[in-house]
């Protein structure tokens, strides 16, 4: 007696998100941000051993807690990108601030979908 076995596989790929220059930027794609940066006066930059003029900033970049979340651009004047968050109100990225990447289109909407969605109450 011979067994038939179904196999399924599915096929998996990886998405990227692309670096995106600005005027790349549409209304409708999904971005987020990659990276910040932030700029502190060279008088509370202790870590160095030359000085630094008074005047002069110290630009720090670094991953925001938040990096990965998507946002739906809802329109842009450069440099501000102004975009949807999943659960409802509007944000506004500086891209001299902010370097945002784009999501792909699928990836972007089905994260987007499902972070949407309200939270289920577990019943006791």
């Amino acid at each position: 007696m011979e067994s038939k076995t179904k196999i399924h596989t599915k096929n998996f790929a990886t998405n990227v998100a692309a670096r995106v220059a600005g005027e790349d930027i549409q209304p409708g794609d999904y971005v987020t941000v990659l990276n910040e940066i932030v700029e502190l006066p060279s008088y509370l930059w202790g870590c160095s051993g030359g000085t630094l003029p008074a005047d002069e900033l110290v630009r720090l970049r670094y991953m925001p807690s938040d990096a990965g979340q998507p946002y739906k651009v809802v329109a842009v004047c450069l440099p501000f990108v102004y975009t949807e968050r999943p659960k409802g109100g509007t944000n506004t990225f500086d891209t001299r601030q902010n370097q945002l990447v784009r999501l792909d289109r699928e990836t972007g909407r089905t994260v987007w979908k499902r972070l949407r969605k309200p939270l289920k109450k577990k019943r006791k």
